[in-house]
């Protein structure tokens, strides 16, 4: 069933939709249907495939090597979908029974066969959202991503046994993402994981919907929905490292083909894991044309891909000895990073308007700038830099955060050196951090004050925003991959408040081109005053792309209340307060402005007008000129 031209492409690395031709395709060959079983093992010698529909006797379905390509091939008729069936491979005196590379489906973990699935049955009503999507993918666009683990954002019933079929999902995270206002939702890896505490990003089938929630065919109406809803849909895609498992990748074919054989190239020693071998042309084609079957089969409208730090640097959590140089002595991944780059321009050539967005914890140069200004080509790139400062920053007593203010300005000398997003995501509530509720200092009123005062700075901080699940209300422990989120929480008023903060910071920079239209552009920003360390006061502008399009940002960093606080903006004229994280609406202590306010010929901060505004403790407020 493979021609000879698709053999040539997969040995150059270069067939994009090799998912069409390797795996289990069902066929129908000279009026006979059945299935086509496809898989790279080029050093096996001998490969059958094996199965319910034969006993898991492979005896009597052997597969044909196609010389010189590696690829084995057998058409067995009469097989649907539904069948379970897995590679059983013969090499150097062993046997072992493998889990199909290119498998559309899985077995519900622990078991760990394969299934024969056909993606054609599905009929999509997304069009209208599909036409668009460029436009609402576009780095001038909001862009609110609400971060999901499908496992544990509910449990029916809170039973922690359980899961929420995407059925499920469908009906109760659909309405819920709309109703907060977020603009696209991320799932954490959706592809199918034999280990649940591995939170998915230990994949063994790269092609293959995790089966726990339900099929496939369940999760493309899921995301059909989400994009019926005027949602985007972001996947986490990891291609950083792949586990150990007996039946998936690893010495495949009883050698290393998709791995390093040496360990100090194929394994990563942090996370017991092993690393692809980037550089061998049909590991990137496997890899790159995964990245491009999501786009396709699942109408997915972003990859966002983990560890992106881990691939572009050999020594990465390696001493000295354990690591060996590129062929120019460098650190540098050189095949990770070709990789990377052939990765960006397939997804955007094949689909544009998606996304690609590249968590990357250094700081390697124009991670987001296009390949051809010698960029790695991804849309975006995670902010870690902003985090950890403003994290460590509110983790401060109020009274010691004159002496970090520095903690807080300093994001805004490299903001516009890539498309960044400002994350607060899952890795910010495990591994002992605690809730970003319990992060933050003082008593019960202040720690949600603060919350509030750091979800408002971060909605009006240049950048694109990422929340984690269960953050949006004030989860108080810390995420548990195992367990429901505490919606019961919502009972509180104060849990109510924080979620109406989100759900309005959210409708505020939809509805206000200031806050999305020059997100990484220097012109949409700028300081009225940064240096009042000794309050710990923050005033910028945000700008639309329509210069007298602007929002006046007020951060009160201290429980102090400043009455009368004297602000220079661009010009005269009355001011509405738009915001205000402390509205008793939010669960604050209402203290404000009255709605508006007007600016009056009195030069301050280098300017010809000014405002005397009130700065609530722990709040943001922002100011909008009346046009």
């Amino acid at each position: 069933m493979l021609t000879d031209y698709d053999l040539h492409l997969l040995g150059e690395g270069r067939h994009w939709k090799s998912y069409e031709k390797l795996g289990a395709q069902l066929e129908t060959n000279h009026g006979v249907a059945g299935v086509n079983f496809a898989v790279w093992a080029p050093n096996a010698d001998l490969v059958e495939v094996v199965g319910n529909f034969n006993g898991w006797d492979g005896s009597a379905h052997r597969l044909h090597k196609r010389i010189p390509s590696g690829i084995w091939e057998l058409f067995v008729p009469g097989l649907t979908a539904g069948t379970l069936y897995k590679y059983r491979i013969h090499a150097a005196g062993s046997t072992s029974d493998r889990a199909d590379p290119y498998g559309f489906g899985a077995e519900v973990p622990p078991r760990t066969a394969s299934v024969v699935t056909d993606l054609t049955t599905y009929a999509w009503q997304d069009g209208d959202w599909m036409a668009t999507r460029a436009a609402k993918n576009g780095l001038d666009a909001p862009l609110n991503v609400y971060e999901v683990h499908l496992g544990s954002w509910r449990r029916p019933g809170d039973d922690p046994h359980r899961w929420l079929s995407y059925a499920d999902l469908e009906r109760e995270l659909v309405p819920y993402a709309v109703e907060m206002g977020f603009t696209h939702v991320e799932f954490l890896p959706p592809t199918e994981h034999p280990l649940s505490a591995s939170w998915g990003y230990q994949t063994i089938g790269l092609f293959a919907a995790t089966s726990r929630f339900g099929p496939p065919q369940a999760l493309m109406s899921l995301i059909d929905a989400l994009h019926r809803a005027g949602v985007g849909v972001i996947i986490d895609w990891v291609p950083a490292h792949f586990p150990r498992d007996g039946h998936g990748l690893r010495r495949f074919d009883g050698t290393a083909i998709y791995e390093h054989e040496d360990p100090r190239k194929g394994e990563h020693p942090d996370w017991g894991t092993l690393i692809f071998n980037y550089g061998r042309h049909e590991v990137a084609n496997y890899l790159v044309s995964s990245a491009l079957f999501w786009l396709d089969r699942y109408h997915v409208d972003g990859l966002r891909v983990d560890a992106v730090a881990s691939m572009l640097y050999l020594d990465y959590s390696r001493k000295d000895g354990e690591w060996e140089p590129n062929c120019f002595g460098g650190r540098e991944n050189l095949e990770a990073i070709e990789f990377l780059k052939t990765f960006n321009i397939q997804a955007h050539t094949h689909f544009p308007g998606t996304l690609t967005i590249a968590e990357e914890s250094t700081s390697w140069a124009a991670v987001s700038r296009p390949t051809y200004v010698g960029g790695l080509g991804f849309s975006l790139k995670w902010n870690m830099g902003w985090m950890n400062d403003t994290l460590r920053y509110m983790r401060h007593d109020p009274i010691h955060r004159k002496y970090h203010h520095d903690e807080l300005t300093f994001s805004l000398i490299y903001a516009f050196h890539e498309n960044f997003v400002l994350p607060l995501s899952h890795d910010e509530v495990v591994h002992g951090k605690g809730s970003l509720l319990g992060q933050m200092p003082g008593d019960l009123w202040q720690k949600f004050a603060n919350l509030r005062l750091l979800y408002a700075y971060m909605w009006c901080h240049p950048g694109k925003k990422l929340l984690f699940m269960g953050g949006e209300f004030g989860q108080w422990t810390e995420w548990n991959f195992d367990e429901s989120l505490q919606w019961h929480l919502l009972e509180w008023e104060s849990h109510r408040g924080l979620s109406r903060t989100v759900a309005d910071l959210n409708d505020l920079v939809r509805r206000e081109p200031a806050l999305y239209e020059l997100d990484f552009d220097g012109a949409g920003f700028e300081w009225i005053d940064c240096h009042n360390w000794q309050d710990s006061v923050l005033v910028f502008i945000r700008r639309a792309r329509d210069p007298e399009d602007f929002l006046i940002v007020c951060c009160n960093f201290t429980p102090v209340p400043r009455h009368g606080y004297q602000l220079g903006v661009p010009h005269g004229g009355d001011y509405d307060e738009v915001f205000n994280s402390d509205s008793a609406w939010y669960g604050g202590g209402n203290l404000g402005n009255s709605g508006a306010l007007v600016a009056r010929a009195e030069p301050h901060h280098g300017r010809n007008h000014s405002v005397a505004v009130t700065l609530p403790p722990l709040a943001t407020v922002v100011l909008k000129p009346r046009r």
